[in-house]
């Protein structure tokens, strides 16, 4: 029997990683904050579902969802922390330090929340992988994704030091960097998107991506050539070329 857990899977990447690894034999745990849409997905897909509904900043009810699932099942031979939250933020507005907040909240903490409740589990035995979905938003501060930017970067950072802690343990962790992908977070921008993937054809190519235990995977790979290239911008080129960039919408709910 497969042991899967995916945060943030109520709809968008974290929906379609789940209908992409639904099969006879396998578990899945889901978590998100809503409920019904978790269950009207898990009705419609071979194997097994548990569903938790909660909120990934809520590190004690996480816990608690990760025991129960070890205790069910045992130790989870892959964990995705997918949730994640975006708005559009300027750093001159104090009030927008507060969004800053929320987002790590759920893209960082949280991410690191759900990795480590199940970490022991798979330290223990011995196996499986931690993966964390980051962002080629990471490589460089968007000008009006300020707080998005950090909080993937941060994610970067973690989930590079998780790793190397976990050398020799047989637990491996991936992490992900997408670029734009079809879902409710993408359809609010008022931009072109280059190279938007859907989201299962996204959850095809992490799922592979995973399957490989890839330390850093960028997808799709047009996306992987041109964050190498922003990395490598010098500063001032970076800073003319970004200013003209079209920004995020700043009244989203999170």
């Amino acid at each position: 029997m497969r042991r899967i857990v995916i945060t943030g899977a109520s709809v968008g990447l974290g929906a379609a990683l789940a209908r992409h690894y639904a099969a006879p034999g396998t578990v899945i745990g889901l978590i998100a904050r809503r409920q019904e849409p978790m269950q009207a997905l898990a009705s419609g897909l071979p194997g097994r579902f548990e569903v938790h509904a909660l909120d990934v900043a809520d590190h004690a009810a996480l816990a608690h969802a990760a025991q129960e699932f070890c205790a069910r099942h045992g130790a989870p031979d892959l964990v995705i922390a997918n949730a994640g939250i975006s708005v559009g933020t300027h750093g001159e507005d104090g009030a927008d330090v507060a969004k800053l907040q929320r987002v790590l909240e759920v893209n960082v903490t949280g991410l690191a929340a759900t990795l480590a409740a199940f970490a022991p589990a798979m330290r223990a035995a011995r196996g499986g992988t931690l993966c964390g979905i980051a962002s080629v938003a990471a490589f460089r501060g968007l000008p009006g994704a300020g707080a998005y930017s950090a909080s993937k970067s941060a994610a970067i950072r973690w989930l590079e030091a998780l790793r190397v802690e976990l050398v020799g343990t047989g637990v491996s962790v991936v992490t992900i960097c997408p670029g734009y992908i079809d879902t409710p977070m993408t359809r609010v921008n008022r931009y072109r998107m280059p190279f938007l993937l859907s989201a299962d054809e996204a959850a095809r190519r992490i799922g592979r991506a995973i399957g490989a235990r890839r330390r850093l995977a960028v997808i799709p790979w047009q996306m992987a050539l041109v964050s190498s290239v922003l990395r490598v911008l010098p500063g001032w080129l970076y800073d003319r070329i970004a200013a003209r960039a079209p920004r995020k919408p700043r009244d989203l709910p999170l």
